[in-house]
Protein backbone atom coordinates (compact mmCIF):
# COMPACT_ATOMS: atom_id res chain seq x y z
CA UNK A 1 0.00 0.00 0.00
CA UNK A 2 2.87 2.36 0.87
CA UNK A 3 4.49 1.76 -2.54
CA UNK A 4 1.19 2.46 -4.26
CA UNK A 5 0.81 5.73 -2.32
CA UNK A 6 4.33 6.80 -3.29
CA UNK A 7 3.65 5.94 -6.95
CA UNK A 8 0.41 7.94 -7.01
CA UNK A 9 2.15 10.87 -5.31
CA UNK A 10 4.89 10.86 -7.95
CA UNK A 11 2.34 10.75 -10.76
CA UNK A 12 0.42 13.69 -9.29
CA UNK A 13 3.66 15.62 -8.69
CA UNK A 14 4.74 15.01 -12.28
CA UNK A 15 1.34 16.07 -13.58
CA UNK A 16 1.31 19.38 -11.74
CA UNK A 17 4.97 20.05 -12.61
CA UNK A 18 4.44 19.41 -16.31
CA UNK A 19 1.40 21.64 -16.33
CA UNK A 20 3.09 24.51 -14.49
CA UNK A 21 2.97 26.46 -17.73
CA UNK A 22 0.86 26.18 -20.85
CA UNK A 23 3.80 26.04 -23.24
CA UNK A 24 7.54 26.64 -23.18
CA UNK A 25 8.73 29.71 -25.02
CA UNK A 26 10.89 27.66 -27.42
CA UNK A 27 7.89 25.55 -28.38
CA UNK A 28 5.76 28.68 -28.74
CA UNK A 29 8.32 30.12 -31.17
CA UNK A 30 8.29 26.93 -33.26
CA UNK A 31 4.49 27.05 -33.31
CA UNK A 32 4.51 30.72 -34.33
CA UNK A 33 7.00 30.11 -37.15
CA UNK A 34 4.97 27.18 -38.48
CA UNK A 35 1.79 29.26 -38.60
CA UNK A 36 3.08 32.70 -39.55
CA UNK A 37 6.58 32.22 -40.97
CA UNK A 38 9.97 33.13 -39.55
CA UNK A 39 10.14 36.66 -41.00
CA UNK A 40 8.79 38.54 -38.01
CA UNK A 41 8.37 41.93 -39.73
CA UNK A 42 6.30 40.41 -42.53
CA UNK A 43 4.32 38.22 -40.15
CA UNK A 44 3.50 41.20 -37.91
CA UNK A 45 2.42 43.30 -40.88
CA UNK A 46 0.15 40.51 -42.12
CA UNK A 47 -1.41 40.07 -38.69
CA UNK A 48 -2.00 43.80 -38.32
CA UNK A 49 -4.39 43.70 -41.26
CA UNK A 50 -6.52 41.23 -39.30
CA UNK A 51 -6.22 42.69 -35.79
CA UNK A 52 -7.84 45.71 -34.17
CA UNK A 53 -7.13 47.20 -30.78
CA UNK A 54 -10.02 47.63 -28.36
CA UNK A 55 -11.23 50.93 -26.90
CA UNK A 56 -8.48 50.76 -24.26
CA UNK A 57 -5.81 50.36 -26.95
CA UNK A 58 -5.29 46.78 -25.84
CA UNK A 59 -4.93 43.67 -27.97
CA UNK A 60 -8.01 41.61 -27.10
CA UNK A 61 -9.24 38.24 -28.36
CA UNK A 62 -12.54 36.61 -27.49
CA UNK A 63 -13.91 33.15 -28.18
CA UNK A 64 -17.09 31.32 -27.15
CA UNK A 65 -16.64 27.60 -26.51
CA UNK A 66 -19.65 25.30 -26.52
CA UNK A 67 -19.84 22.68 -23.76
CA UNK A 68 -22.87 20.48 -24.58
CA UNK A 69 -24.46 18.74 -21.62
CA UNK A 70 -22.36 20.51 -18.99
CA UNK A 71 -23.89 22.66 -16.27
CA UNK A 72 -22.50 26.02 -15.24
CA UNK A 73 -21.24 24.47 -12.00
CA UNK A 74 -19.48 21.59 -13.78
CA UNK A 75 -17.67 23.97 -16.13
CA UNK A 76 -16.78 26.29 -13.25
CA UNK A 77 -15.21 23.47 -11.22
CA UNK A 78 -13.28 22.15 -14.22
CA UNK A 79 -11.94 25.59 -15.16
CA UNK A 80 -10.84 26.23 -11.57
CA UNK A 81 -9.02 22.92 -11.63
CA UNK A 82 -7.37 23.73 -14.96
CA UNK A 83 -6.20 27.22 -13.95
CA UNK A 84 -4.85 25.99 -10.61
CA UNK A 85 -3.01 23.04 -12.14
CA UNK A 86 -1.66 24.97 -15.12
CA UNK A 87 -0.45 28.07 -13.30
CA UNK A 88 0.44 26.52 -9.96
CA UNK A 89 3.92 28.06 -10.10
CA UNK A 90 2.63 31.62 -10.35
CA UNK A 91 1.66 33.36 -7.16
CA UNK A 92 -1.71 35.14 -7.26
CA UNK A 93 -2.40 33.88 -10.78
CA UNK A 94 -6.16 34.02 -10.07
CA UNK A 95 -7.23 37.61 -9.41
CA UNK A 96 -10.99 36.99 -9.35
CA UNK A 97 -12.99 33.85 -8.71
CA UNK A 98 -16.78 34.30 -8.39
CA UNK A 99 -18.80 31.12 -8.49
CA UNK A 100 -22.18 32.87 -8.43
CA UNK A 101 -21.48 35.01 -11.49
CA UNK A 102 -19.43 32.24 -13.11
CA UNK A 103 -16.37 34.45 -13.63
CA UNK A 104 -12.69 33.56 -13.29
CA UNK A 105 -9.95 36.09 -14.04
CA UNK A 106 -6.28 35.12 -14.00
CA UNK A 107 -2.85 36.11 -15.30
CA UNK A 108 -0.76 33.96 -17.62
CA UNK A 109 2.81 35.27 -17.78
CA UNK A 110 5.27 34.02 -20.36
CA UNK A 111 8.84 35.37 -20.28
CA UNK A 112 11.29 36.13 -23.07
CA UNK A 113 8.95 35.93 -26.05
CA UNK A 114 11.28 38.26 -27.96
CA UNK A 115 14.90 39.31 -27.57
CA UNK A 116 16.90 41.77 -29.61
CA UNK A 117 20.32 43.39 -29.43
CA UNK A 118 20.16 46.90 -30.82
CA UNK A 119 22.73 49.63 -31.27
CA UNK A 120 22.74 50.73 -27.64
CA UNK A 121 20.46 48.36 -25.71
CA UNK A 122 19.59 44.71 -25.38
CA UNK A 123 15.87 44.00 -24.97
CA UNK A 124 14.00 41.06 -23.49
CA UNK A 125 10.20 41.07 -23.81
CA UNK A 126 7.66 39.28 -21.63
CA UNK A 127 3.89 39.49 -21.49
CA UNK A 128 1.24 38.90 -18.83
CA UNK A 129 -2.12 38.47 -20.55
CA UNK A 130 -5.20 38.96 -18.40
CA UNK A 131 -7.61 36.12 -19.15
CA UNK A 132 -11.26 36.20 -18.20
CA UNK A 133 -13.53 33.15 -18.34
CA UNK A 134 -17.29 33.79 -18.19
CA UNK A 135 -19.34 30.66 -17.61
CA UNK A 136 -22.95 29.75 -18.33
CA UNK A 137 -24.75 26.43 -18.76
CA UNK A 138 -23.26 24.56 -21.74
CA UNK A 139 -20.85 27.30 -22.80
CA UNK A 140 -18.06 29.59 -21.72
CA UNK A 141 -16.49 32.73 -23.10
CA UNK A 142 -12.75 33.41 -22.98
CA UNK A 143 -11.38 36.95 -23.22
CA UNK A 144 -7.60 37.36 -23.60
CA UNK A 145 -6.17 40.88 -23.20
CA UNK A 146 -2.67 42.36 -23.43
CA UNK A 147 -2.04 46.09 -23.27
CA UNK A 148 1.72 46.29 -22.77
CA UNK A 149 4.91 44.44 -23.49
CA UNK A 150 6.97 44.11 -20.29
CA UNK A 151 10.51 44.91 -21.40
CA UNK A 152 13.82 44.52 -19.65
CA UNK A 153 16.12 47.12 -21.24
CA UNK A 154 19.79 46.39 -20.64
CA UNK A 155 21.24 49.80 -21.42
CA UNK A 156 24.72 49.74 -22.90
CA UNK A 157 24.51 46.06 -23.82
CA UNK A 158 23.89 46.76 -27.50
CA UNK A 159 26.37 45.90 -30.20
CA UNK A 160 28.32 49.15 -29.76
CA UNK A 161 28.70 48.49 -26.04
CA UNK A 162 29.77 44.93 -26.79
CA UNK A 163 32.75 46.22 -28.77
CA UNK A 164 34.25 47.57 -25.57
CA UNK A 165 33.92 44.35 -23.59
CA UNK A 166 36.17 41.34 -23.49
CA UNK A 167 34.24 38.08 -23.94
CA UNK A 168 31.08 39.83 -22.79
CA UNK A 169 32.35 40.00 -19.21
CA UNK A 170 29.73 41.52 -16.98
CA UNK A 171 27.05 41.31 -19.64
CA UNK A 172 23.58 40.32 -18.51
CA UNK A 173 21.92 37.54 -20.45
CA UNK A 174 18.36 36.43 -21.07
CA UNK A 175 18.93 33.19 -19.20
CA UNK A 176 17.53 34.32 -15.87
CA UNK A 177 15.04 37.15 -16.40
CA UNK A 178 13.52 36.85 -12.93
CA UNK A 179 16.90 37.63 -11.38
CA UNK A 180 17.30 40.72 -13.51
CA UNK A 181 13.82 42.18 -13.11
CA UNK A 182 13.70 45.14 -10.72
CA UNK A 183 17.40 44.66 -10.00
CA UNK A 184 18.24 47.98 -8.32
CA UNK A 185 21.89 46.97 -7.97
CA UNK A 186 22.52 47.46 -11.69
CA UNK A 187 21.71 50.95 -12.94
CA UNK A 188 21.88 49.75 -16.54
CA UNK A 189 18.81 47.53 -16.14
CA UNK A 190 15.48 49.23 -16.73
CA UNK A 191 11.99 47.76 -16.50
CA UNK A 192 9.83 49.34 -19.20
CA UNK A 193 6.25 48.95 -20.40
CA UNK A 194 5.76 49.41 -24.12
CA UNK A 195 2.18 50.11 -25.10
CA UNK A 196 1.29 47.83 -27.99
CA UNK A 197 -0.62 50.63 -29.72
CA UNK A 198 2.55 52.74 -29.87
CA UNK A 199 4.72 50.14 -31.56
CA UNK A 200 5.00 48.41 -34.92
CA UNK A 201 2.89 47.38 -36.77
CA UNK A 202 0.22 49.61 -35.18
CA UNK A 203 2.66 52.50 -35.46
CA UNK A 204 4.60 52.49 -38.73
CA UNK A 205 7.59 54.50 -37.52
CA UNK A 206 9.12 52.53 -34.68
CA UNK A 207 12.84 52.31 -33.98
CA UNK A 208 12.18 49.09 -32.07
CA UNK A 209 10.16 47.43 -34.83
CA UNK A 210 12.31 44.29 -34.97
CA UNK A 211 11.62 43.62 -31.31
CA UNK A 212 7.94 44.62 -31.38
CA UNK A 213 7.26 42.59 -34.54
CA UNK A 214 8.28 39.32 -32.96
CA UNK A 215 6.57 40.30 -29.71
CA UNK A 216 3.26 40.80 -31.53
CA UNK A 217 3.45 37.50 -33.41
CA UNK A 218 4.35 35.60 -30.25
CA UNK A 219 1.57 37.34 -28.29
CA UNK A 220 -0.93 36.36 -30.97
CA UNK A 221 0.38 32.78 -31.03
CA UNK A 222 0.09 32.57 -27.25
CA UNK A 223 -3.57 33.59 -27.46
CA UNK A 224 -4.18 30.67 -29.83
CA UNK A 225 -2.49 28.26 -27.45
CA UNK A 226 -4.46 29.51 -24.43
CA UNK A 227 -7.78 29.22 -26.28
CA UNK A 228 -6.93 25.73 -27.55
CA UNK A 229 -5.84 24.52 -24.12
CA UNK A 230 -9.02 25.77 -22.46
CA UNK A 231 -11.21 24.18 -25.13
CA UNK A 232 -9.31 20.92 -24.85
CA UNK A 233 -9.61 20.92 -21.05
CA UNK A 234 -13.35 21.56 -21.03
CA UNK A 235 -14.07 18.97 -23.74
CA UNK A 236 -11.61 16.23 -22.81
CA UNK A 237 -10.90 16.94 -19.16
CA UNK A 238 -7.60 17.86 -17.55
CA UNK A 239 -6.02 14.44 -18.02
CA UNK A 240 -8.21 13.35 -20.89
CA UNK A 241 -10.28 10.70 -19.15
CA UNK A 242 -12.53 12.36 -16.55
CA UNK A 243 -16.11 11.14 -16.48
CA UNK A 244 -18.86 10.49 -13.96
CA UNK A 245 -18.54 6.69 -14.15
CA UNK A 246 -16.29 5.94 -11.18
Amino acid sequence: MKKLFVFISLVLFSFFTLNAQVIKVDDLEKYAKQRYGDKWLDAAANLASELTLDQNKSLTYQEIIQCPGMSKNQIYVLMNYWVTATFAGQQSAITMNDKESGTIIFNATIDNIAQHTGTLSEYSVSITPVIKIDIKDQRLRVTYTVQNYDVLDNVGAGWIGALGRDDNVGRNTYGDPKRMKKDATDRNLRDEHWEIAKHYPFKAKDNKKRTSSKALVMTHAYSNVIMDKIEDAVKRGIVGNENDDW
